[in-house]
């Protein structure tokens, strides 16, 4: 099938385009939001993606539109291809964020809407967020498996934020202080350096993918301190690099973490002396390790989640 895509999420969009389809993302003059086109940073694909500017879209095929953001919806997709989603091409809408505000106002923009499907990235975001009557399903996260690649040879936990300061509580910025007089923390992100205070959190430079993966598993802990968030890939991705996972037990991340992978606590306490002993602790560390990956392989690879999308496209393109 020809898929058009806006580039988003850089690591969901990377294991997105792995699948056997044929993939448009259109890019503007200055790669700005709408118009990021094929990665930089990360590893896509060969001659499997194409990026093609505004003007060209209307002159393209396309079976489905996948959409991401409101606006795409509302006014991108139409002034881009000529085409209204869900009525001239077949649509789907993917929620990847959790939704914001009072419990009873938590309506979606594609709430009672019968001309596409709205594909939500977890349980969590499937079960807060309220379609209506909107057809909807789950298709979780798929990770490129970057191997296992742990050494844990440095006792300092890693962290993963982007914009740390900006998204502060929603991210626990604010609790890295706390936990850096449990263990140092090596603060990795865009702009890691405007919160790391030197006192036990330090900034690592912004790296690409690849690099990234490298580095973080030369720590010895992943701690994941995400209040609100569907699901960090981020998160997944140290499992599946066999990092022993110390993580906030919001939203989805007790589903995606066992017990013997790490600790998943609502008490930060609890979760300090989890990321002291283990940091301590190089043994129980690689072993909790090794379960993370084997969990992570077994619920997030990238063969059932391209799968689970072939069975959708298939679904919304033919109807």
């Amino acid at each position: 099938m020809r898929v058009l895509l806006w580039h988003v999420h850089g690591a969901w969009t990377t294991a997105f385009v792995h699948g056997e389809h044929e993939y448009v993302v259109p890019v503007v003059p200055d790669r700005g939001p709408d118009g990021v086109g094929i990665a930089q940073t990360y590893a896509w694909p060969r001659g499997r993606v194409a990026e093609l500017p505004p003007e060209r879209l209307r002159e393209e095929p396309f079976d489905v539109v996948v959409l991401q953001r409101p606006h795409e919806l509302e006014h991108l997709c139409e002034a881009w291809t000529g085409r209204r989603p869900g009525r001239d091409v077949p649509a789907v809408y993917v929620e990847h964020n959790a939704p914001q505000g009072r419990i009873a106002d938590m309506r979606h923009p594609v709430a009672d809407r019968d001309d596409l499907l709205l594909v939500h990235v977890t349980h969590f975001n499937a079960l807060f967020w309220d379609a209506g009557g909107t057809r909807t399903r789950v298709i979780e996260h798929g990770i490129v498996d970057p191997g296992p690649r742990y050494s844990g040879e440095l006792p300092r936990a890693a962290v993963v934020i982007n914009e740390a300061r900006r998204r502060a509580r929603v991210t626990g910025t604010d609790l890295l202080a706390d936990f850096s007089h449990a263990a140092p923390l090596d603060l990795f992100g865009m702009d890691a350096a405007s919160v790391a205070t030197g006192n036990g959190v330090r900034a690592v430079d912004d790296l690409p993918q690849a690099r990234l993966h490298h580095e973080m598993a030369r720590r010895r802990v992943y701690l994941h301190p995400i209040r609100w968030t569907s699901l960090g890939l981020s998160l997944l991705e140290a499992m599946h690099l066999g990092m022993p996972v110390v993580a906030l037990g919001t939203t989805e991340v007790h589903e995606a973490v066992p017990a013997e992978a790490g600790v998943v606590s609502t008490r930060v306490d609890v979760l300090a002396g989890a990321l002291r002993r283990l940091v301590s602790d190089p043994a129980e560390a690689a072993e909790r390790g090794r379960a993370a990956r084997e969990a992570a392989l077994a619920r997030y690879n990238l063969a059932r989640f391209l799968s689970d999308w072939d069975e959708v496209l298939e679904e919304v393109g033919n109807r």
